[in-house]
């Protein structure tokens, strides 16, 4: 038994030392402020949960020991919103208010009641779970769904390498808690925790010791120019790529790179290359949408169709619905279809 809990301090102590320097490196790194911050903030938070987990730590207590379970709590939030940027998805700011809100209510829940087995424990507990799964679960499903829209090859492969392995190591530690009633495990199933999370970590710093701008990117600035320089075959695969375009394939509804590849007949990762490394864009909606609000702003200002209704326009050029033509018409001109209608077609 006393082997057991020293090889499970021993690997948990490891995996906090990796995850502290980790996290120094990316601070120290040359990615945006936020990316940086959110980065940091989630190795240094699952650092504190092992920290909270070891042996050695469990009898220890005071207010820099309070912040730690703070941090460690906080795990899933960090992890959600680490996913939005690194895969430059909007945080959605109720979502992220709601669960800052919930972080910190059950933090100071558990000073009122304490982390015992009392009643109220176990129902914060519970609820701080249950609320982790949530956002664990989103994080998921965004790197999951998403990833054929991806452009960038090392995102892509980070999607599996990175975020669905901790999302998944998470999700497992907290269901094997609430199965085991939010107690501590046996000394088999720590070690064995320990052991993934030793893993997942060191996983986790070959990644992101290797990251650049095209993984730590901020949305909000330009990003490097494309490479002008085609080689033969991508110049060949450009034109008829541009010949697509100028058949207006982009109005096509649910257009996806791997459709269009067929369309092109060439593979796959070659038209993700050429659009990514040569014309610029980091994901492929960007490149569909760039085409789509182009012909859109001609519709819109055009006299012959100033009573054609914005939702067809939005369906003649291959949206789903209204709401994501207007956010991405919004995004792209800074203001929303109807406004830009009204303002050109008066100047004209």
């Amino acid at each position: 038994m006393t082997r057991l809990l020293l090889l499970d301090t021993v690997m948990r102590m490891l995996a906090i030392g990796q995850l502290v320097l980790i996290a120094l490196v990316i601070c120290r790194g040359r990615a945006p402020r936020p990316v940086r911050l959110a980065t940091a903030m989630l190795l240094l938070g699952v650092a504190s949960y092992l920290t909270l987990a070891t042996p050695l730590f469990r009898e220890t207590r005071g207010p820099f020991w309070a912040l730690i379970q703070l941090a460690a709590q906080s795990v899933p939030l960090l992890l959600w919103v680490f996913a939005h940027l690194l895969f430059e998805r909007p945080i959605d700011r109720r979502a992220a208010i709601a669960g800052i809100a919930l972080t910190f209510g059950c933090w100071i829940g558990f000073f009122l009641v304490g982390y015992g087995e009392r009643h109220g424990a176990f129902w914060i507990a519970l609820v701080q779970r249950g609320a982790s799964l949530l956002f664990i679960g989103h994080a998921i499903l965004i790197a999951l769904s998403e990833r054929g829209d991806d452009l960038i090859e090392k995102r892509r492969r980070l999607r599996v390498g990175f975020v669905i392995v901790v999302g998944v190591l998470a999700f497992i530690v907290i269901v094997l808690e609430m199965l085991y009633g939010f107690r501590r495990a046996g000394p088999d199933i720590a070690l064995a925790q320990a052991l993934a999370i030793l893993i997942a970590t060191t996983a986790m710093g070959v990644a992101l010791l290797q990251s650049d701008p095209d993984l730590l990117f901020d949305p909000a600035r330009p990003g490097a120019p494309p490479v002008p320089s085609f080689s033969p075959s991508e110049h060949v695969l450009n034109r008829k790529l541009e010949a697509a375009i100028a058949q207006a394939v982009y109005r096509e509804q649910g257009l996806s790179i791997g459709a269009l590849a067929a369309l092109l007949e060439t593979p796959e990762h070659r038209l993700r290359s050429l659009i990514n490394r040569r014309l610029g864009y980091r994901n492929f909606s960007a490149f569909l949408n760039h085409h789509r609000i182009a012909e859109a702003k001609a519709l819109l200002v055009d006299p012959a169709h100033v009573d054609l209704p914005i939702l067809t326009i939005a369906m003649d050029l291959g949206y789903g619905s209204l709401a994501p033509f207007n956010r991405a018409f919004r995004e792209a001109v800074g203001q929303a279809p109807s406004e830009y209608r009204r303002e050109n077609i008066v100047r004209n």
